[in-house]
């Protein structure tokens, strides 16, 4: 049991940090906050990412591309331009690592004023941390499983650990994929985007990929009496306490 608490934890943290600091701050900018709370979240992040850590401005820069071409041969993740999920995350990859490593300059409208803190990126980014969470990740498991035999952990818990290695792109394929093919619109935005209600509630607010194209600065991703964003409870509770600084309240 005590290891699927850890998966959930691992896979809301993370996309917590996702929906709130590289979505919601970095690519959309929906409030300020100071340098001090910019680093903090930073660091936050790659703890609660780990391994499959993001950098805010190639993460930034990527949606920003997303919402520019949306579902066009343009856009940088796009399921109906790819032939599977994977191939459409291979595809991220390499636009993200060309943007990650300053290979490719974008226009200035999609990396305006985006955060970057560069020298934390390139620690974050190297392989010897990449595979020290990897360690840390396993040797969790090892230890519940094989050496201590906790009550409630069995040897097929051993399958959540590759979902461990690669938390921030499975969302983001999650997302990328099921909110460009299922589900209802109920706005007409000239491309693919759809609420996937159904799935939402593994996702934080960020399968109400429709309501966000139509309304990309609205800080409340749902519409509709029926959707709930969980993130935004949060995002108005950390503006109350003055951490955040919305830019618009609704």
């Amino acid at each position: 049991m005590i290891l699927i608490i850890l998966f959930f934890l691992h896979w809301y943290f993370s996309l917590f940090c996702q929906s709130f600091f590289l979505h919601r701050y970095a690519a959309h900018q929906m409030f300020v906050m100071s340098k001090f709370w910019e680093k903090f979240f930073y660091l936050f992040t790659w703890l609660a990412q780990g391994s499959s850590y993001l950098s805010p401005r190639a993460y930034a820069i990527l949606h920003r591309m997303h919402h520019a071409y949306s579902d066009t041969p343009k856009d940088p993740h796009s399921p109906h331009h790819t032939e599977n999920l994977f191939t459409m995350m291979w595809k991220t990859k390499k636009i993200y690592n060309e943007h990650f490593t300053f290979k490719v300059q974008p226009e200035e409208r999609f990396s305006k004023d985006v955060p970057d803190w560069n020298r934390f990126d390139r620690f974050a980014d190297t392989m010897i941390i990449r595979i020290g969470w990897v360690l840390v990740y396993v040797l969790i498991y090892v230890l519940s499983i094989s050496v201590f035999e906790l009550a409630g952990t069995h040897w097929w818990m051993y399958f959540l650990l590759p979902i461990h290695f690669m938390m921030g792109p499975v969302h983001g394929a999650i997302v990328n994929w099921s909110g460009h093919k299922y589900g209802y619109a109920n706005f007409d935005n000239n491309d693919h985007s759809k609420n996937s209600l159904f799935l939402d509630f593994l996702m934080l607010g960020e399968l109400f990929q429709n309501n966000h194209h139509r309304l990309p600065m609205r800080v409340n991703f749902a519409v509709k009496w029926f959707e709930f964003d969980p993130t935004y409870p949060i995002v108005k509770l950390l503006h109350a306490t003055g951490i955040i600084k919305l830019k618009q309240t609704g």
